[in-house]
């Protein structure tokens, strides 16, 4: 058994065209497929990711707020790839999302940023490539 790459990332929105906004247009993910799963009362949307695997956003109701701070157990955030970490942070900017200050990893000299979705989960976007 080998491990191939990762297939998707699945995220819970407390208001799903708020969180659906953001990953699509806001970030740009393409639509593979949206569907409204009636005996769930709840949405499905599967975006697709650069470079392979994607995003699935879901809606239930009423879902339980995400732990934040102190830090629990778990996914402690999503790390998108992007090939110019301070374009992408002014992209966000214009579109009034809160981002953190650009930062440098002090281990690879890669450039990145943090900003959250609308629910608040963690956003890391790293640099990769031969320009950090």
């Amino acid at each position: 058994m080998h491990i191939t790459g990762l297939h998707h990332i699945a995220i819970i929105a407390s208001d799903y065209a708020r969180s659906r906004d953001f990953y699509h247009r806001v970030l740009g993910l393409d639509v593979i497929a949206e569907n409204w799963r009636e005996e769930k009362q709840s949405w499905k949307l599967d975006l697709a990711l650069p470079g392979g695997g994607g995003i699935e956003l879901f809606s239930f109701p009423a879902p339980p707020p995400r732990p934040t701070r102190p830090e629990a157990c778990g996914l402690r955030h999503l790390a998108l790839a992007c090939a110019d970490a301070a374009a992408m942070r002014e992209r966000l900017q214009a579109e009034g999302v809160a981002v953190e200050p650009l930062r440098t990893d002090e281990y690879t000299g890669a450039r990145f940023f943090f900003c959250a979705d609308p629910d608040q989960l963690p956003i890391e976007f790293y640099q990769t490539g031969a320009e950090n």
